[in-house]
This record gives C-alpha cells, sequence and structure tokens, in this order.
C-alpha cells in the first residue's frame, strides 16, 4: 500500500467512542468534554446503565446517550448497536485518553490482519505498586493480548459484528472478548496512553488488590461462574478468605 492510498484510507476511516456510564455525575462532564475536545470527529455514544442521578441528563449535554441495562457488557452491546462507526472504541468514564491514540488506531487499522487492540495503561497516581500493575498489564497485552477495559479497547466494527459483540458476562468481558479477537488476528498495543483511576486500588491496598485481581482471574480460566465473580470483586479483597473456601458452581468455559 502506498503512503497516499494508506493516507486516505485513514482520512475515511470513522470511529465511534462508547463509553458505559453508572451513576458518574460528578464526573461526567469533565470527561466527555475532553473527549469532545480531543476527538471531535468521533461520534461519541454514552450508554447509561440505570443512573439514580444526573448523569444521564448532564452527559446528552455532549453526545448521544442511550439506555440500557446495568452491566458493562450490556451497555456496550447496547451502545455499539447505535454507532455508525468503521471502529468501535471503547472508554471508560474515568480514564483520560491520550490526544495521539486517535492517530494511532487508524494507523494501525490499515493494517488488515489488525482486528483491534487497546493503549498503554498507566494510572492517575505514581507508587511502586502501582507502576509494577501498570508494567505487568502493559506487559501481558503485548505478549498475551489479553487487553482490559481500561485500556481504552478498540475494534474493527466488522469483526465486532461477526463475534456477535462482548459477551454477556457479568465481569471479565473484556479478557474474553480479547480472547476471541486474538483468534481472528492480530491484536495492536498502541504507545499513546489510557490513564486509569487508582481510586480502588489505593482504597483496599494496591499490593492487596493486585493479588486479589490475579485470584480473580484464576477463578475465571478455572471456569467459576463470572456472576460470583463479579460479586468477589464488589465486596472487595477483604472477603477473599472467606471466598477461597466456596468457590461456587462451574460454567462451561468459552471457546
Amino acid at each position: 500500500m502506498n503512503r497516499v492510498t494508506r493516507m486516505n484510507r485513514m482520512n475515511r476511516m470513522k470511529v465511534s467512542i462508547v463509553v458505559p456510564v453508572l451513576n458518574e455525575a460528578a464526573t461526567i462532564q469533565t470527561a466527555l468534554s475532553r473527549l469532545c475536545r480531543d476527538f471531535p470527529d468521533c461520534e461519541l455514544i454514552v450508554v447509561d446503565g440505570g443512573s439514580t442521578d444526573a448523569t444521564a441528563e448532564l452527559a446528552a449535554r455532549h453526545a448521544t446517550v442511550v439506555h440500557s441495562e446495568r452491566g458493562r457488557a450490556k451497555q456496550m452491546n447496547e451502545g455499539a448497536r447505535h454507532c455508525t462507526g468503521d471502529v468501535l472504541w471503547f472508554v471508560h468514564a474515568d480514564t483520560r485518553i491520550d490526544p495521539a491514540a486517535l492517530a494511532q488506531i487508524r494507523t494501525a487499522l490499515t493494517a488488515p490482519q489488525v482486528v483491534g487492540g487497546g493503549l498503554t495503561l498507566r494510572f492517575d497516581r505514581r507508587s511502586a505498586g502501582l507502576n509494577y500493575l501498570a508494567y505487568t498489564s502493559n506487559a501481558r497485552a503485548r505478549h498475551l493480548r489479553h487487553i482490559f477495559g481500561d485500556q481504552a479497547m478498540f475494534i474493527r466494527r466488522s469483526v465486532f459484528d461477526e463475534l456477535g459483540g462482548f459477551p454477556d458476562l457479568a465481569i471479565m468481558e473484556d479478557l474474553e472478548m480479547s480472547r476471541r479477537l486474538g483468534r481472528r488476528g492480530r491484536l495492536a498495543v498502541l504507545p499513546a496512553t489510557s490513564t486509569a483511576s487508582s481510586r480502588r486500588l489505593v482504597a483496599h491496598g494496591t499490593w492487596r488488590m493486585i493479588v486479589f485481581m490475579q485470584y480473580l482471574k484464576l477463578l475465571y480460566f478455572a471456569g467459576v461462574d463470572p456472576e460470583r465473580i463479579r460479586r468477589r470483586y464488589s465486596a472487595g479483597p477483604r472477603l477473599w478468605r472467606r471466598d477461597r473456601k466456596d468457590p461456587g458452581p462451574r460454567r462451561v468455559p468459552c471457546r
């Protein structure tokens, strides 16, 4: 592909940003204002999962708002149904996206073997634990192609539709989606950064949460029901010892 053809393909590639939200009134306007400023030519869809605050009303000032059942997979799939872009880009409301990301996404997807990918993760605070988690998360994404939602996953629309969207799981839908994508083509981890909130990690203790999250992933790979894993995640690591005694029913692994 010559340079002119490559540039034309990049310029024609429409990107839709999907932001799943739930009770984000305190931060949603700042998050959406930043996305509108940095990516003005992107379609912006906010999917509200039943907020009981003013999230939907505030979001409507900046984006198209659609409503969905609660659950990140359900919300992202509903948002995708309202998108018109060639690329679906899933961004969490509490992450800050490097403005360089859009051009890098378009460049990466001019290669037909690339089906999607994510950004380089970092956190909004610095500590030994957070730096370690960011480093290992990025290494995992590059070598195992396991990309999580806080890395602002992007997916070629045609491939997303072929796969039937995100699997309807209570948790780990991003991990499972990246595994399925990896069987369809190549996933690109871009140098542009996605800066995630460290609030939950710090509140529970960063190192404790790192071990806890690895434990939850092991449960998932072992076939434990994702709804039980979601409840354990929501409860936090304080129930980890009790959970280890009660792994719950098994599920049939996704193939």
